[in-house]
């Protein structure tokens, strides 16, 4: 099994998940729940944790998909390779000073950025980056109705989908 899960019902969630995304090549990746779950600003939904192969949760079921799938996709932006990383980031520099994202993890980030960190690729920049390709990769393919999260005007989201079509969806994603 890739996503190894003492859960029954998140195993079945994920195996549902995974039917909707491109296909998935790489080590098997642990899930675990920890209740409590916070990080240096505060309580937390979910952490992945590159180098051991394992994602923490601590959400709702209704939350889980969404969160597996942003979670999920900290594992290919780490696989993507440079120049797709790079083209991503330069989608995210031609929407200029667009409002919204298509999830808060990556709304708070965008929120906090000046100019001098787009230009520079500052380490505020790359993880907004990083946050916004999971937060996009949620929104795509986690399944549900929209959420309060997805704020992204339209055409943004629509050149975001075509960009993962292109770039993700048309070889198997590295974890």
């Amino acid at each position: 099994m890739m996503f190894p899960c003492a859960d029954p019902r998140r195993a079945r969630a994920i195996q549902r998940l995974v039917a909707r995304l491109p296909a998935l090549a790489g080590a098997p990746i642990r899930i675990e729940t920890i209740e409590g779950l916070r990080d240096r600003r505060g309580a937390i939904h979910a952490g992945a944790f590159l180098r051991q192969r394992r994602i923490v949760f601590d959400c709702t079921a209704a939350e889980f998909p969404r969160i597996f799938v942003h979670e999920l996709f900290h594992f290919a932006w780490l696989c993507l390779g440079n120049p797709r990383r790079r083209s991503f980031e330069a989608l995210l520099a031609g929407e200029g000073p667009a409002h919204g994202e298509l999830g808060w993890s990556a709304e708070w980030r965008k929120r906090a950025l000046a100019a001098a960190d787009v230009h520079g690729r500052t380490r505020r920049w790359r993880e907004y980056c990083c946050e916004s390709f999971c937060d996009t990769a949620a929104w795509l393919y986690y399944g549900a109705a929209p959420h309060p999260e997805f704020t992204l005007p339209a055409r943004y989201s629509a050149r975001r989908r075509a960009w993962f079509r292109e770039s993700v969806e048309s070889r198997a994603l590295s974890i």
